[in-house]
Order: C-alpha cells, then structure tokens, then sequence
C-alpha cells in the first residue's frame, strides 16, 4: 500500500526546454503514503472539498486514530493526514472506503476538483458547479484512461462569479450567464452549452492524455508538453458529440475568496488557522450541519447553518471575521515534520500582526502550497534569518517586516 516518494525532483528545463519526466508521478495519495520527518502523509482527495457529515467524523477518528489528531486543508481544498505510523496503509484505506472516501482506488490520485464553494448558496454565480463536480468525478472514476492522469492534473469549475478560474486549472470550466460555458485550456477558450461541460472537461484531459503519449517526455500537464504536441482539443470535443465554438480570449470574471463569516442564509465561510484543523475543530464544524467544502483558501464553508454558531466555533479557535490579522496567512510543514525545511514557519507565521495581501511562509525555496495571484513571500534561509519578498531579514524583524509588505505593496 505504501510506495516510496523520489528523493528529489528533476531539475526545472531552460526557458524554452521541453521538460523530460523519466520518473513517473509520485504525488502523495489516500494510498500512497510519503515519509516524512513527523511520520507518514496521506492526501485524500476531496472534489470540490465535499465532506458529507459521517466523512467528516470518520477524517477526525481517523487523524487521531492512525496520525498527529490534525487536518491539513491544502491550495486544492484536499485534506492531508499527517504523523501516520508506519505499517497503518490497510487500516486507513479500510476506514476511508467505509465513509465512500475511496471510490475507485485506481483513479484516487486523479480526483483533483477544485470548484467555487459557494455555489448554489448565496445567490451568486450562474451555475451549481458542485454539482458539475459530482458528475466529473463519477466520470473520471469510471474511464479506465484517466487512472495515467498525474496527481497534479487539475480541473477547476468556476460558477461564473471567478472566485477559483485564476488558480492555474489545467482544464477550466466558467459558467455563463446565459447557460453557456467557457472551456479554458491553457490560452484557448472554447464555448458550449453547459449540459455538456462534464463531458468536455473529460474529453479535454483524454486529449492531453493522448498528446502527452505522443510526446514521450512524461508531461504530467499540459503546459509541460513540448513544442508542436498541443492537445487536439476540438477533435476530442468533436468525436464525443460535442459542439464547440472557438472564441477570442474573453474578459475573465475575477472575485477575492469570501470573507469568513456568513455565506448567505444558511452557510457559513470560517478558515483555518494556517490551513490546519484538530480533530475536535473538525467535529464542530461538522455538528448540525448539512455539509462540508473544504476551499482552496484553507477554509471551511459550513452548509446549513447560520450566524448564529459564529461565536461558538471562534470559541473552538476559528477564524471566522475578516478582520483577524490570521486571515490570508498560510504557510508550510516547516520544521520539524519537513527534512528540508530551514526554520520552524509555522511558529513564525504566528507572530503577523495585521492584515492586507496573502503572506506565505515557506521553509525552503520549494515554497509549497504558495497562493496563486499577488502575495508576500517570507522565505527561510536559516533558523534566524528569512527574506521577505527577497529582502533579508532577521528572525527578530519579521512581524514588522511582514506588516509592512502586506499593506505597502
């Protein structure tokens, strides 16, 4: 069940440079466990971060059964479990397929949805791409292709408001307002009906399946593919009854994330601090409600409740109000869980004092789970020294160095 990771990867190609994958993908999975300093990691794919409220109670036991009793919230909205022993692969393949966690065990890894989780909640937006999400990945889990995707391949469903289409999906779907659909592929945009949107967004990645075999070097998304192998996007579209029109590059919707608090009448928006949950976080986020959407800001959209249960999960150690300094704050394992990390991040990230632009704290140059758009960078290059956006700075200077660079740039 478990399979070990590569010790590093390939070294990034010349501007220009096809890049050469001679290694396949060894992205980290519900059944592929990476080692790590703290223990074992398991990511457990979650599209369009949907937890039903069993799911979620089986997550806690499980982090608290088999690992360090915490809940990462990744940039996709996936959950990562960390400090698992050793020999615990069958056991926590065994739970998570109990809660329906694991529907297909050869399409697990492939599973990456990322769709805008106030959808069909707040009067937003022009379609339920939750539900365009649902149907994806039932697609996906029952086309025996789609298993050579690689665990980065990414598909984003943005239901017209642009909360998630700048995320760097390598197939986007937005939905139009007059019930149409944009298809996103890389710079090509291709518009048709939105009855056929999941059918497309799998056509799409068989096609880029199909070039990537022709090409030979391993590309593991389609921005990696060398010169003179482009998908046949249309011809893929084509063959599966599907009609679609080219179209110049349009004006693309564009929104921030939602604020924490509430998300309509009857769901809330609530984050992370610093993208991890306790198992007992996890409990009360899950008690009385209907549902759970992990989000790509490492937050929680609770659906079917209201405002009234914001004082009670701030309680729990919440962010739940846009004007905590916490909000847009994230970094990464850091030390001690992380080999290659230089500092302790996630200790220093504690110490930001006001709000503005997205901060990320990064152990070493990696920079994993960096934001996507226009933020700081806070960079370790030793246990008491970092560069915040390239700027050297000592360890004793990084909360006002950071405030500064959030609210000056």
């Amino acid at each position: 069940m478990l399979a070990a990771m590569p010790p590093t990867p390939p070294p990034t190609p010349e501007p220009g440079e096809a890049r050469i994958r001679d290694r396949g993908d060894a992205c980290p999975g519900a059944l592929r466990l990476h080692p790590a300093d703290d223990g074992r990691l398991a990511r457990l794919r979650l599209p369009a971060g949907r937890l039903t409220m069993r799911q979620a109670k089986v997550l806690a036991r499980a982090a608290e059964a088999l690992g360090d009793g915490r809940i990462s919230i990744t940039s996709r909205g996936n959950a990562e479990l960390r400090g698992l022993g050793e020999g615990c692969g069958a056991e926590l393949a065994e739970l998570l397929d109990g809660a329906g966690l694991l529907p297909s065990p050869t399409h697990e890894r492939v599973r990456n949805i990322v769709a805008s989780p106030g959808a069909g909640l707040d009067g937003l937006g022009h379609a339920d791409v939750q539900l365009w999400a649902r149907g994806l990945d039932t697609a996906l889990c029952a086309e025996p292709r789609a298993a050579s995707l690689s665990g980065r391949f990414l598909f984003l469903l943005d239901d017209g408001r642009g909360d998630v289409a700048g995320l760097g999906g390598d197939v986007s779907l937005i939905a139009g307002a007059d019930g149409s659909v944009l298809l996103r592929l890389g710079s090509r945009f291709l518009r048709l009906a939105a009855a056929d949107a999941v059918r497309a967004a799998l056509a799409a990645a068989l096609a880029f399946l199909d070039a990537a075999e022709a090409a030979g070097t391993g590309a593991w998304r389609p921005r990696e593919l060398p010169a003179g192998h482009v998908p046949d996007w249309a011809g893929a579209l084509a063959r599966a009854g599907i009609t679609a029109e080219p179209v110049p590059v349009p004006p693309l919707p564009a929104s921030p994330p939602p604020a924490p608090g509430p998300l309509g009448e009857r769901a809330l928006h609530v984050l992370a601090p610093l993208g991890r949950l306790t198992a007992a976080r996890l409990r009360a986020l899950a008690d009385g409600a209907d549902e759970l959407r992990f989000t790509p800001w490492r937050g929680v959209v609770v659906v079917g409740t209201s405002a009234d249960r914001l004082p009670e999960l701030e309680a729990h150690g919440l962010v739940t109000r846009p004007d905590l300094p916490s909000v847009g704050v994230s970094a990464c394992t850091g030390r001690p869980g992380c080999a290659k990390s230089l500092a302790d991040v996630r200790t220093d990230a504690g110490l930001v004092r006001r709000g503005g632009l997205p901060v990320h704290y990064s152990g070493c140059e990696r920079r994993c789970g960096h934001p996507h758009g226009t933020w700081v960078d806070v960079l370790a290059t030793g246990d008491d020294t970092y560069l915040v956006d390239g700027v050297p700075t000592p360890r004793t200077s990084l909360p006002e160095a950071v405030t500064t660079a959030r609210t000056t740039r």
